[in-house]
């Protein structure tokens, strides 16, 4: 064959493979959503904090966008979990009450469904608390491919348990009590990385809501932080929390160091947050830093938290956002960032902040932010009326009320941002249109059927 139909055909074939190469669809952004658990909105160094090594999540806040008016959906573990996943708030969300193991029906749209319907990988890593073993809620039937941790929250009060699952079946622990091997913690971050390293090829959603820092307080001796607070003049308990606060600070060094070694960082969304405010146990220590309340509040200090985005191929500078925003708004906000926008449910709450990314001025909205808690009395066994609160905000006010037979506060958030003068008094006005809407959006709360429990354990 004569040289010049050699170097023809090499050609052609050259174009060809190019033009192949050239019209392969992208991968999707990987997406890694970390919620730890009852962390306060100033207990981290980028928030104010002088008294806990956060290293890592400092330099995440620096590169990345920081929300300094970021609310969890409910000041308590369940329900905020429930608004997160559904992008519904805590009026509409299926899950409103917080015994650890209500289940989300199946007919519920979660983010991990929508994720997985644009052909992401997707892998949970810690407590789940929406479906306990064996019912309708359990992650695996609510859009992951596989889950590892507790399911029912009860079960996360302890660190060092005896098993934990992975899609409904035990995993048994080894170890000791106290000890490394045994501590839920390290486990859960392990089982993590290992599912990162598996899905490098492919766009994944890793959702990750870590047990730490929630009560008890509990790490190995031999742990790293342990000696960061071992002079320190403060209680046991104090210098526990310092320490797994410093300890899952260096888990998100570990998350980001893989990334790195994967060569996934520059497509990769990190979105770091805390379930809901600090609990009260350290009230002298100011865990939500100067706001009123603490978990289980609907104050500001109970549903303000920590929320930072790290996001290399979108943030066009880094910067801090004032804008109100809350866990709602996480679902609408991924599918724009990750091109499923248009599979969102037509019915939702939230709205996207992925605009606070690229935009230096991105106003404020003009919408309403609703949360309801429905306290439990645990020992009658029964939701009542004088334990049932409802907040919402519009611009700057916030109206709360704490049980259906009190009466409605007011506040400026703008003057008074730690809500300490009510000024109901002169608005009855804006009150009015303001119970106007809760009347006309929230939904009745379907029935919070706690699962029957086995061996007279609380968990499964």
């Amino acid at each position: 064959m004569p040289r010049v139909t050699f170097l023809s055909l090499f050609i052609v074939i050259s174009f060809f493979f190019s033009c192949q190469n050239e019209e392969e669809t992208p991968l999707q952004p990987n997406v890694i959503l970390i919620m730890v658990d009852d962390l306060g909105s100033a207990d981290l160094g980028s928030y104010g904090n002088i008294d806990i090594a956060t290293p890592h999540l400092d330099q995440l806040a620096r590169e990345g966008v920081r929300f300094t008016q970021a609310y969890s959906g409910n000041p308590v573990c369940a329900p905020a979990r429930s608004t997160l996943l559904t992008g519904l708030h805590s009026g509409q969300t299926p899950v409103r009450g917080n015994t650890g193991g209500i289940p989300l029906p199946d007919s519920t749209v979660t983010l991990a469904k929508l994720f997985k319907k644009a052909n992401y990988a997707t892998g949970g890593f810690g407590k789940w608390g929406l479906g306990e073993v064996g019912t309708e809620g359990v992650p695996e039937r609510q859009g992951f491919d596989t889950f590892f941790g507790y399911y029912h929250q009860i079960h996360a009060h302890s660190y060092y348990p005896e098993y934990l699952y992975r899609n409904s079946k035990k995993v048994e622990l080894s170890g000791e009590a106290g000890s490394a091997t045994r501590y839920s913690s390290y486990r859960i971050v392990d089982e993590m990385a290992q599912f990162i390293r598996a899905q490098a090829g492919k766009s994944f959603f890793c959702y990750a809501p870590w047990p730490a820092p929630h009560h008890a307080f509990e790490i190995p001796a031999d742990d790293p932080a342990v000696a960061l607070y071992a002079e320190k003049d403060w209680s046991d308990d104090r210098k526990a929390y310092a320490a797994m606060v410093s300890s899952l600070d260096r888990q998100v060094g570990e998350i980001m160091a893989l990334l790195h070694e994967l060569n996934l960082a520059e497509r990769t969304i990190i979105l770091f947050c805390s379930d809901n405010g600090g609990d009260r146990t350290f009230a002298d220590y100011q865990p939500n830093g100067t706001l009123r309340g603490y978990k289980r509040d609907l104050y500001e200090g109970g549903i303000r938290v920590p929320l930072i985005v790290w996001a290399p191929n979108c943030i066009t500078q880094p910067d801090t956002c004032a804008v109100p925003v809350y866990f709602p708004d996480v679902m609408p906000t991924l599918a724009e960032l990750c091109g499923f926008g248009p599979t969102l449910p037509a019915q939702l709450n939230g709205r996207s902040f992925a605009p606070a990314l690229t935009q230096d001025n991105w106003g404020p909205q003009n919408r309403f932010l609703y949360w309801e808690y429905p306290g439990y009395n645990w020992s009658e066994g029964r939701y009542e009326d004088r334990l049932f609160s409802q907040a919402i905000r519009y611009k700057q006010w916030k109206m709360i009320r704490k049980g259906r037979d009190q009466e409605w506060e007011l506040y400026d958030l703008n003057n008074d941002p730690s809500e300490t003068d009510n000024i109901s008094a002169y608005h009855p006005g804006k009150m009015q249109r303001f119970r106007e809407w809760i009347r006309d959006t929230r939904t009745k709360m379907p029935p919070q059927i706690e699962p029957e429990r086995v061996d007279g354990k609380p968990f499964r």
